[in-house]
C-alpha cells in the first residue's frame, strides 16, 4: 500500500533496548496520583458467553454508585460488553462522563461477512454504544491482503457515524513487529480513533513490545498527519505495576498530552480491584484486598 511509504519506522532492532530503559524508569510512576488516573482510563468489561442481563445490571449499577464509596478516586472511562448487552448498560447507567463500550464486527475471530460486521456495528450504537471495538481480519491481513483490511476498517468507521471506533490488531498473533507497525498504520488510514492490542481470547494478549511499536506509530502518523489517536492495551492487565509500564511507555514517547482518557484506555477485568486494593495499601501501608466491582 502506497500510504505506508509515507511512514518513517523505528529501527526495531533498538526496540528490547529502549523498553528496557522505559521499564527501568517506570517505577517513578507507581504513586497513588498515577494510579488513580490509570483507573480513570479503564473500560471496565465483561465479555463472557455466560454474562447475563442481571451481572451487567449489577456491574453497572456499581459503577452508578461508586463515588459514594471511593469519593476521591475518578470514575472508569467506559463500561465494555458485546453488543446483546449494550440496552442493559444504557437503561441502567447514570454515571455522566461514563462512556457505553461494545465490541462488534463479528467479534473475537472476525471471521464472518462484511455486511454482517456493518450490522452488528451499526446496531450496537443504535442500541446505545458510543465506542465500538471491532478485530482486524487477521486471516486476511497474514494472508497479504492489506487493502481489503483498509476497506473493511473504513466502511465500519463510515457506518458507526460519530461514535468512536477502537481496531483490535491482536498484536499476539502478529509477532513480527513489521506487521504490527503496518496494521496500526493501516487502521488509523482508515480512520480509526483508537488502536488496541488485544481482545485478551487469544495468548499472548497485551505486550510491552506491542505497545511500544503501536506507541511509536501513533507518532509518526501525528506527525505526518497531525492527528492524535488513541491507544488501548488490553487482555491481560491485571496489577498497577504491570500497568504503570505501559504507561510508562506512552508517557516516555508519546507525552503527557495523551495521558488521559481520550487517548488512552486500559481493557481490563480485574484491574479496577487490584488498582482499589493497591492504592489503598499506598495509603495505609498496610496490604489491603478491595473486591468492590
Amino acid at each position: 500500500m502506497e500510504f505506508l511509504k509515507k511512514y518513517t519506522q523505528p529501527d526495531f532492532g533498538k526496540t528490547d533496548i529502549e523498553i528496557a530503559r522505559i521499564k527501568a524508569e517506570s517505577n517513578k510512576f507507581y504513586h497513588i496520583d498515577s494510579l488513580k488516573n490509570i483507573f480513570g482510563l479503564i473500560d471496565l468489561t465483561s465479555l463472557n458467553s455466560t454474562d447475563t442481563v442481571a451481572k451487567i445490571t449489577g456491574m453497572t449499577q456499581k459503577v452508578n454508585k461508586f463515588k459514594s464509596s471511593f469519593s476521591d478516586m475518578p470514575d472508569v472511562a467506559a463500561i465494555c460488553v458485546y453488543p446483546a448487552l449494550v440496552p442493559t448498560v444504557k437503561e441502567y447507567l447514570n454515571v455522566s462522563g461514563v462512556n457505553i463500550a461494545s465490541v462488534a464486527g463479528g467479534f473475537p475471530a472476525s471471521q464472518t461477512f462484511l455486511d454482517v460486521k456493518l450490522v452488528e456495528s451499526s446496531a450496537a450504537v443504535l442500541s446505545g454504544a458510543d465506542e465500538i471495538d471491532v478485530v482486524i481480519s487477521i486471516g486476511t491481513f497474514l494472508s497479504g491482503d492489506y487493502q481489503t483490511v483498509f476497506e473493511e476498517i473504513k466502511e465500519i468507521k463510515n457506518t458507526i457515524e460519530g461514535a468512536h471506533l477502537k481496531v483490535i490488531l491482536e498484536s499476539g498473533v502478529l509477532e513480527d513487529p513489521q506487521k504490527i507497525w503496518d496494521a496500526s498504520i493501516i487502521a488509523m488510514e482508515a480512520g480509526t480513533d483508537f488502536i488496541k492490542t488485544s481482545t485478551g481470547k487469544m495468548q499472548p494478549a497485551a505486550t510491552i513490545e506491542a505497545v511500544y511499536i503501536m506507541s511509536k506509530a501513533i507518532k509518526e502518523f501525528y506527525r505526518v498527519n497531525n492527528k492524535k489517536i488513541g491507544l488501548k492495551p488490553a487482555g491481560g492487565i491485571s496489577t498497577g505495576k504491570q500497568a504503570v509500564e505501559y504507561y510508562a511507555i506512552v508517557a516516555n514517547i508519546l507525552g503527557k498530552d495523551w495521558l488521559n482518557k481520550n487517548l488512552f484506555r486500559f481493557g481490563a477485568s480485574s484491574l479496577a480491584n487490584n488498582l482499589l486494593s493497591e492504592i489503598a495499601a499506598l495509603n495505609t501501608g498496610a496490604e489491603v484486598k478491595v473486591s468492590y466491582f
